[in-house]
């Protein structure tokens, strides 16, 4: 297996499995509560047994899993948990997959089907998996050996979760998509620090004079300082976590398939200096007309204030993701930076495109003038 696990942040697959509901249940139809995925493999394993009567019991105590919250879902690829009627049907909010194909382990990394098969329940990764109302992963907990004190370490984090809230109707916003979990804060951090060591350069956007793409600098427009990540690591955890946590949101939000990314740069707005960028577009001239979606993360929420995005044509709402989050967007929407009013705000912007986006790049690299 390339993963022992999914990672957080990732999307758990769309898969469709055979239930105790229905005979193909369709996983994704229960996102936008949190899911509890259950990987324990066979309920004659006496650890995977004392896990789910634990489960169980919590259940009929409290009511946890409630449908409209929490969902409680168990993994079985033993065919005698069925036939011996090892688990039984307790509500909707508590059901099993018969997995027996192993299709639904393999698509999680739950298992390696090369094994022998008198090798395969000792090899099987038995975990439980934590998903956020979008089905991307939120933790990972093991199998380590003490069933209670994993199911009380399952439960505490279930608890400690935002709730989801109350149903409302909507405002009217910008057809942006905010998703958090994008950067872990460790990268976050790793980022701000390749800033401070290399330094910005002060920050120009691009305009067209004659036909020509031209980059000018106007501080009543746009002031800021932008530094390029040279550090290949660097740019490889950023481009992996674009490609395996954002790109699967844009897909299933935009049915866009971004397979390239424009710019690795860390950009900073100073409060000192009332750094900003005033409304725009992205791909107004023949230099940047390839640009399908622009993605904003924010790599230090908690440290500055202001430094809102703000989209005019929509209404006055203000965007401001977590740290690690991202709002991403069509290059064609207007679209401000207001100025940061205290501190630093750190952010990593690069420009999404596909294929065949990429070939009007290369036809229309003769109109970029040179720097």
């Amino acid at each position: 297996m390339a993963k022992s696990s999914l990672t957080i942040g990732e999307p758990f697959p769309w898969v469709i499995a055979r239930s105790t509901l229905n005979e193909q249940f369709h996983f994704s139809s229960t996102a936008g509560r949190y899911n509890v995925i259950c990987f324990f493999g066979s309920a004659a394993i006496p650890e995977s047994r004392q896990v789910l009567d634990e489960v169980l019991a919590i259940q009929r105590e409290t009511h946890l899993f409630d449908i409209e919250n929490y969902l409680f879902t168990g993994v079985s690829v033993d065919p005698e948990d069925e036939s011996l009627a090892r688990l039984q049907q307790e509500e909707h909010a508590i059901r099993w997959f018969w997995d027996f194909d192993f299709k639904v382990s393999q698509q999680a990394n739950a298992c390696d089907t090369s094994t022998g098969s008198s090798e395969f329940l000792a090899s099987y990764n038995r975990q439980t998996i934590v998903l956020d109302e979008r089905l991307r992963v939120l933790r990972v907990f093991p199998f380590l050996g003490n069933p209670s004190s994993h199911v009380v370490s399952v439960v505490q984090f279930l608890r400690s979760l935002p709730l989801l809230g109350s149903t409302r109707v909507a405002d009217v916003h910008a057809p942006v998509l905010v998703v958090p979990r994008i950067f872990e804060q460790e990268l976050c951090q790793a980022l701000i620090d390749h800033y401070k060591q290399q330094g910005g350069e002060d920050s120009g956007f691009m305009r067209e004079v004659d036909g020509m793409t031209v980059a000018v600098k106007d501080y009543s427009h746009k002031r800021r300082t932008d530094c390029d990540i040279a550090d290949e690591r660097l740019r490889h955890a950023c481009m992996v976590r674009i490609h395996d946590r954002l790109a699967p949101e844009i897909l299933k939000a935009f049915q866009f398939h971004a397979t390239r990314m424009e710019r690795y740069i860390v950009a900073c707005y100073e409060a000192v200096s009332s750094d900003h960028f005033r409304a725009h577009r992205d791909n107004t001239t023949k230099g940047t007309a390839h640009r399908r979606f622009a993605v904003s993360l924010v790599l230090n929420a908690e440290e500055f204030e202001g430094g809102y995005l703000r989209f005019p044509e929509f209404g006055r709402q203000l965007f401001a993701p977590p740290t690690g989050g991202a709002v991403v967007f069509s290059c064609s929407l207007l679209h401000e930076a207001t100025p940061v009013t205290a501190g630093q705000r750190f952010v990593f912007l690069p420009f999404l495109y596909d294929d065949a986006a990429a070939k009007i790049r290369e036809e229309n690299l003769k109109y970029i003038a040179a720097k």
